[in-house]
């Protein structure tokens, strides 16, 4: 089928439907009619910002005020068709409410104009007619800042796209000694937390330093001009440095092991980690990685410190917090995952598990490549 100059798109709370067909080149059009119903205006607002942004396409919007009376639905279309007066135009039925997807549906398809439909799991636009052409699989086009814009965030601004190979060294060896590391690295975590402002921690006890894991922490750090031991206090070299101590590192980890899968998973389109976004209602959050794959928002949360054993909380405000922001930021598809490196509480697991939250926790991470690939696969 040739390319069509005008898509006709039904505004939901689910934008992605509405943005892949315009970002592909093979069926990009040259202008977008967003059909709206009232409680889909600010929906129909941000939607609109990405494909003038993203697509570089034409936007207007098309009201309909009653969505869920089929008639009126019909009704308006019709008066769309009529105002376009353009042969070259196609309905992209996925979006909308049942009676608008269904009304919008029977006007293009007694008028002979093609129709489609964006298939939510293959990613695959459907001709729903005429029902004989060929589906397209559709590019995975869409950026983080774009995605979440189209949900009404904003990205304010990144970490690092990548981790010096002296870092993952590092990195390697916590995970690698694991069991060896957890109790020393739970103390590091809390004398970095105290030097969020100063970069000076508070004064390090004596049982610490006494302590062979976190003197080896120490040496490891120190050897990477991260922090030396100055007057009994961390002396971190820059809050960059604070920051990778205090946990920064697993999450630059976890970013560098995504980043080397995109070999073997080219769905993988789009990888970030610190991104902080600010949402329509001004609320600031930050997600520590967050990428794409098949045009499907996926966010980890990266945890170094421990959580308080042995309590019904000890784990809980993370993944409240995942739980929250995972929908809101990306969507009802969207995914979500914890990578704690110290070991999770029974309790944990099970809230987790009821939130829909993946865990990878403690001597797991020795399979985080695998594991990744078998969550990325599986979603």
């Amino acid at each position: 089928m040739n390319k069509i100059n005008t898509h006709v798109y039904l505004v939901s709370a689910q934008a992605t439907p509405n943005i892949t067909p315009a970002l592909d080149s093979g069926t990009r059009p040259e202008s977008v009619v967003l059909v709206v119903s009232p409680d889909m205006e600010k929906q129909a607002e941000w939607l609109s910002d990405v494909l003038k942004s993203a697509a570089g396409v034409k936007v207007s919007l098309w009201p309909i005020n009653h969505p869920w009376n089929i008639s009126h639905v019909q009704d308006r279309i019709l008066d769309l068709i009529a105002e376009l007066d353009d042969d070259s135009i196609a309905l992209n039925a996925t979006g909308g409410t049942k009676p608008m997807s269904i009304g919008a549906y029977e006007v293009f398809r007694a008028d002979k104009k093609p129709i489609f439909y964006v298939h939510p799991e293959r990613d695959e636009l459907v001709w729903l007619f005429p029902s004989h052409q060929p589906s397209h699989r559709l590019a995975d086009r869409v950026k983080i800042p774009h995605f979440i814009q189209s949900y009404g965030g904003k990205v304010v601004s990144t970490g690092a796209s990548s981790i010096p190979p002296s870092y993952r060294d590092f990195a390697n060896t916590l995970i690698d000694n694991i069991e060896q590391y957890a109790r020393s690295l739970g103390t590091l975590n809390w004398y970095a937390s105290s030097a969020m402002k100063t970069l000076s921690s508070d004064i390090v006890h004596d049982s610490a330093i006494r302590n062979h894991g976190f003197r080896e922490l120490l040496g490891e750090l120190s050897d990477l001009n991260l922090v030396s031991l100055v007057n009994g206090r961390l002396k971190f070299s820059s809050e960059e440095a604070r920051f990778f101590a205090n946990g920064g590192w697993l999450e630059q980890y976890v970013l560098s092991v995504l980043n080397s899968l995109k070999k073997d998973l080219p769905s993988i389109q789009d990888t970030a980690s610190s991104v902080e976004i600010v949402r329509g209602d001004g609320v600031k959050n930050e997600l520590d990685v967050v990428f794409l794959a098949d045009n499907r928002l996926h966010i980890i949360e990266c945890k170094a410190k421990n959580f308080k054993a042995g309590t019904a909380t000890s784990g809980a405000e993370t993944l409240y917090k995942l739980d929250s922001l995972v929908e809101a930021v990306g969507g009802l598809k969207a995914e979500s995952l914890l990578v704690s490196y110290q070991p999770l509480s029974e309790y944990d697991k099970k809230r987790a598990s009821e939130m829909g939250v993946k865990i990878i926790h403690g001597s797991e991470l020795k399979q985080l490549r695998v594991k990744l690939k078998n969550w990325i696969n599986r979603a």
